[in-house]
């Protein structure tokens, strides 16, 4: 049995008097993708912010690789190599790609970034080719190739992902989760997911979780969830099968 990268235990969060997250556990083990798929609103955003730091958990415990990262700040949790790709993207608009991909590189102060520029851009030539354009003129599969791309340039164990497929274009959302594919397979890289497109994410992870209104209802594997009544019949039906 692989040994757990991150573990969330009994996670409460709370948004002022509004609890978000409702004695929350998952765990990730190194070298696996999971995937958190649910309803608009369940929490899963929330659970991805709370494990970068913002807001922190009211309750309930956070390990990251060993060290008790739950009232660590965003900053010092990046440094101990978590990156996010966030939902909406967030990269810079006014920075070109070249720029924006320098950003995500800062927490080495540029060390490896020659070496690293060279991957993203095998993994995603597009972005090669808009190099020098701004972010914020780029396409919105380009933008979630960039932020994606951002993230890895930090070199982390692991990938947080937030609705990497949102708004986009089937064969984009295909691209995206190809390349995810790879970063795991050849890379070794574990990724956590939190995506609405259930049947790419379940088909593509080792496991995952079901959120309903900031509780996780459901785990298994990825083929168990996709074979599981009722996650086809409340995430899947009326999508491939």
């Amino acid at each position: 049995m692989s040994e757990t990268l991150l573990k969330v235990h009994a996670v409460e969060t709370y948004y002022g008097n509004i609890r978000a997250l409702a004695g929350v556990d998952v765990e990730v083990k190194r070298g696996e993708i999971v995937s958190l798929i649910g309803a608009n609103g369940a929490g899963k955003s929330t659970l991805m912010m709370t494990i970068c730091g913002s807001p922190q958990a009211r309750t309930g415990t956070i390990t990251f690789d060993g060290q008790d990262i739950t009232r660590l700040p965003t900053h010092e949790i990046a440094r101990l190599r978590v990156a996010q790709s966030p939902e909406g993207r967030r990269i810079f608009p006014r920075m070109t790609v070249y720029e924006n991909l320098q950003m995500g590189a800062s927490l080495d102060k540029l060390k490896h970034f020659d070496e690293d520029v060279e991957k993203i851009y095998t993994l995603f030539p597009r972005l090669k080719e808009r190099q020098a354009q701004r972010g914020g003129t780029l396409s919105g599969g380009e933008q979630q190739m960039l932020s994606i791309g951002r993230a890895l340039m930090a070199r982390p164990k692991l990938l947080l992902l937030d609705e990497p497929s949102l708004g986009l274009a089937p064969l984009i959302v295909k691209q995206i989760f190809d390349a995810i594919k790879v970063l795991n397979k050849e890379q070794g890289l574990t990724v956590f997911l939190v995506e609405q497109n259930a049947f790419a994410a379940l088909k593509l992870s080792d496991r995952g979780y079901v959120m309903v209104n900031g509780r996780v209802t459901m785990s298994g594997s990825g083929k168990e969830l996709l074979a599981n009544p009722e996650v086809r019949a409340a995430y899947l039906e009326g999508g491939r099968h």
